[in-house]
């Protein structure tokens, strides 16, 4: 069984070296939301990838970013609220993704290998396809680590010192577009951003610097990893929400421990 587990080990743990510190900065400004409509925007990935024989994350990632962009130009062009075009984008691609996959011919699409992960079923190709893409992305996450922790902290600011904010929030958009192309393997479509988001707000819970947090993000994200593989393979659980469910606990213990520490300080 150890055996069968190495290939889906190391996948799970490379997208969670890469999606602590991305998901610190979604939880930071508040996108959870955003992460959410990329990874709606997933299926219609899959959906453009099998219609035009692409690889499925050249195609998830292709659909992700011209989603973000196109979220980017409207809220430049109206006076909507983000909340209200990020539930029309949201909605409106997950059902025409669903659409399309559902009107392509001779194509027999396991659906729920998209929505929920597949992270047993992972190849060695995969693992090198994947092992790029996180290699990419922490690089330009490294390089551009200062500036995106700057717009984080306060975009005026940052514009002021002479910041390109908008090409910096095209970058964290992109890097964020790359781990959800790359963690559906892992934990589905529909369950990427509790990968982003939880382990980040366990994090949180027990760090006092940014770059704890992201190094600490990323260590619970591989504990949930390993947890939750652990779990599907012993209890025959669903391996994606069993890593979701995982990180859901480390998050109550962080949340617990926190708790105790401030009552402890009060007395």
């Amino acid at each position: 069984m150890i055996d069968l587990l190495l290939l889906p080990a190391l996948v799970g743990i490379l997208v969670a070296l890469v999606a602590g510190p991305l998901g610190s900065f979604t939880v930071w400004r508040g996108m959870a939301y955003l992460g959410d409509t990329l990874a709606h925007s997933a299926l219609l990935g899959v959906a453009a990838a099998l219609m035009f024989h692409w690889n499925i994350q050249i195609g998830i990632l292709f659909c992700c970013i011209v989603i973000a962009l196109l979220l980017l130009a409207l809220q430049s062009n109206t006076r909507m609220s983000s909340d209200s075009l990020l539930g029309i984008l949201s909605h409106s691609s997950l059902a025409l993704g669903l659409v399309v996959v559902s009107v392509l011919p001779s194509q027999r699409v396991d659906l729920y290998a998209y929505l929920f992960g597949d992270l047993l079923m992972v190849n060695l190709q995969d693992v090198f396809v994947i092992a790029a893409l996180v290699l990419l992305s922490l690089g330009l996450l490294i390089f551009f680590w200062r500036k995106l922790l700057m717009i984080s902290i306060d975009e005026e600011l940052a514009q002021a010192e002479g910041l390109n904010v908008r090409a910096l929030k095209i970058v964290l958009i992109i890097l964020l577009a790359t781990v959800i192309a790359v963690a559906m393997k892992t934990v589905g479509i529909l369950l990427i951003t509790a990968l982003l988001i939880i382990p980040a707000a366990a994090a949180q819970q027990l760090t006092r610097s940014p770059e704890a947090m992201a190094l600490f993000a990323s260590f619970c994200g591989i504990l949930c990893v390993i947890g939750g593989l652990l779990a599907s393979a012993w209890l025959d659980t669903p391996t994606g929400p069993s890593i979701v469910l995982c990180a859901a606990m480390l998050f109550s213990g962080a949340f617990i421990l926190k708790s105790l520490a401030r009552n402890k300080n009060k007395f």
